[in-house]
Parts: structure tokens; C-alpha cells; sequence
């Protein structure tokens, strides 16, 4: 194998989208040399959509695999084992890489994928939008909404960072205030259990907007051409032409703010909270302004230790393929 033939695979696998991309991974940081999305659910299962990546590209199998799974990750007696959750796929570590023909496969959460990439981020990627008052070697959090609710935990071993995923997201909602109350009662009488990623996630924000209209006795002015998707009602509350799209977002981002104070308070994240999923970035001229640190900080007691939190946004395009790449380097 030559130096320059992609030697690793890093897949970042979600709900509705999977990257892929084949690297060499001989260097400190891997160099990717090809790179395809597709959508997940145009899929049966993992095996056909990998099939098909390989198929596509002409390229075999690498040695090495990292694959970064939008849901839970265990170690059983027979391997790991994952479960994609918006699509109940189950994956066995073991199974798959007998299949592919791979020599060495790792599964993970996708926001232990984003965990490992944060080190290798340079500065410029991250945008501060809180200070706070950093401590070396402090804990850090993570948390990202896009098509769910990611969370991880970043304690500092002495060494080095070590990254623990969660699935704090599915932990219940809790409201705020009134309006939130209410919303929460709205969504008991759809689901049986109403989670913080049931609204600070992309299928969230269009719930929001759903029930502040239904609220209001109003119509939605979406039509086919123009459908209520959580990026085109993030759109029309950017341009300010659809005050349902603007109110949406406001609580939207509010219950964000929350969600990541609860986080940050929990982890004592003196290291920092760092925000990444596909939707914040999208929504910046939005995120730095007054309504999400608001209520990241209104905790009481504690609001004046939530200032001292740094918190920083993720600009880096594909943490996830990076994080997923370092892992398979390493393997």
C-alpha cells in the first residue's frame, strides 16, 4: 500500500445523514483523500449503505474503521453493539467488521466523535460567546442539537481529556415558565414521555412552531413549496418576515440555553461548554444574542457561577469525521 492510499474509514452516522470518509492516517492529524454524504434513510441498514459507499468510490475496505453512531454505544461479551436511535438500527461491531473485512473496527457515540475532536480545533473555529473565567485542565461539557440532542462529558484525567458520551438528551423536560408549561402539557398529549431532545433538536423547532400557531388560531403561510422544515422556519425567522418563524426560534433558543446550563451546572464545567450540532451555526446572529445565555445563566443561586463558565460555538465543518478519524488512527 503506498504512503498516500487511504489506510482508515471514519463514518459519522446520523439520523438523517451519514458522511463517510477514507483517509490516511500515517500523520498526526489523518488527511482525508475522499469524502461522500449521503441520506441514511435512502438505506436499509449500515452494511447496504457502506456497500454502496465502497461501490461508488472503487475503493476496497481500509484496514481500519471508526464509526461515530448517533445513538447508544455498549460492550458486551460478543463486541460492541449500537443502536442508531431516530432509525432503530442495530449495529454488532463484530458482525459488521467480518463483513466489510476489516481489521479493526470501533464504534462509538457521535459526540464522543466531537469529544475527541476538540483538541485538534484551532481557535479561530470557535466563536466565544461567553468568556467566563477558564481553569486549566477544568472539565468541559459538549452539547449539540441537530437532528437530536447530543452530550458528552470531558473530565481531564491529569494526562489528557478523556471523552464520556451520554444520552442526556432523553433525560425530561423541565419548564421554565408558564408558556413552557404549557407547551409541555401540548406535547403529553402526543408522546409519552417528552424529552429535552423532543424540542431542542431540528424536529423540535418545527413542534415549537406547530403549537405557538396552533396557539395563536393561526394558519401557517407555508404551502408545498414552501414546507414548515425546521431550516426554512430558522430562514424566515433570520429575514424577520414571519413572526410564528420569530417566536419559534426565541423559545427554541431559550430552552437551548437552559438545557446547556443544566449541563454545564451538572459537569462543573470550568473547562468550558462547547456547542456543536449542525443547527447553531446556521442560527449564530441569533445564538449571540441575549435569549440563550439569559437562560443559560438563570439558575438561582448559582447565575453568578454560570458566568464563569467559558462557553464557545463550534465552527469546525465535520467535528465528527475528525473525531471518528483520530479514533481509527489510533487503532
Amino acid at each position: 500500500m503506498s504512503e498516500t492510499e487511504p489506510n482508515l474509514l471514519a463514518v459519522d452516522l446520523g439520523g438523517t445523514h451519514t458522511r463517510l470518509r477514507l483517509a490516511n492516517g500515517d500523520a498526526e492529524v489523518p488527511h482525508s483523500r475522499l469524502e461522500r454524504h449521503v441520506r441514511t434513510a435512502d438505506f436499509p441498514d449500515l452494511t447496504s449503505l457502506l456497500r454502496h459507499f465502497f461501490q461508488a468510490t472503487g475503493r476496497p475496505p481500509p484496514a481500519r474503521a471508526c464509526l461515530a453512531v448517533a445513538g447508544p454505544v455498549w460492550d458486551g461479551p460478543g463486541g460492541q453493539r449500537a443502536r442508531v436511535t431516530r432509525l432503530q438500527w442495530e449495529i454488532d461491531g463484530s458482525a459488521l467488521r467480518r463483513e466489510l473485512g476489516l481489521e479493526r473496527l470501533r464504534l462509538i457515540n457521535d459526540f464522543e466523535a466531537i469529544g475527541h475532536a476538540l483538541a485538534g480545533i484551532p481557535q479561530e473555529e470557535l466563536y466565544c460567546l461567553q468568556a467566563g473565567e477558564p481553569e486549566a485542565q477544568g472539565t468541559r461539557a459538549l452539547i449539540g442539537a441537530g437532528t437530536g440532542l447530543g452530550q458528552a462529558l470531558l473530565p481531564h484525567d491529569g494526562q489528557d481529556y478523556r471523552v464520556l458520551p451520554t444520552e442526556g438528551g432523553h433525560a425530561d423536560f423541565a419548564p421554565g415558565d408558564a408558556l413552557q408549561l404549557e407547551l409541555l402539557r401540548h406535547l403529553q398529549g402526543r408522546y409519552t414521555h417528552v424529552s429535552w431532545e423532543r424540542l431542542v433538536s431540528g424536529p423540535g423547532l418545527a413542534l415549537i412552531h406547530d403549537f405557538l400557531c396552533q396557539r395563536a388560531g393561526h394558519l401557517p403561510e407555508f404551502d408545498l413549496e414552501d414546507p414548515r422544515t425546521p431550516a426554512r422556519i430558522s430562514e424566515r425567522a433570520l429575514d424577520q418576515d414571519d413572526p410564528f418563524a420569530n417566536q419559534a426560534l426565541d423559545l427554541f433558543l431559550r430552552l437551548y440555553g437552559a438545557q446547556a446550563g443544566n449541563l454545564a451546572l451538572t459537569a462543573m464545567a470550568r473547562g468550558g461548554l462547547y456547542i456543536a450540532g449542525g443547527i447553531a451555526p446556521r442560527i449564530l446572529p441569533r445564538l449571540s444574542t441575549d435569549g440563550f445565555l439569559a437562560a443559560f445563566r438563570n439558575k438561582g443561586r448559582m447565575t453568578e457561577l454560570m458566568r464563569r463558565f467559558p462557553v464557545h460555538l463550534v465552527l469546525t465543518e465535520q467535528p465528527g469525521l475528525l473525531g471518528a478519524s483520530l479514533v481509527a488512527s489510533r487503532l
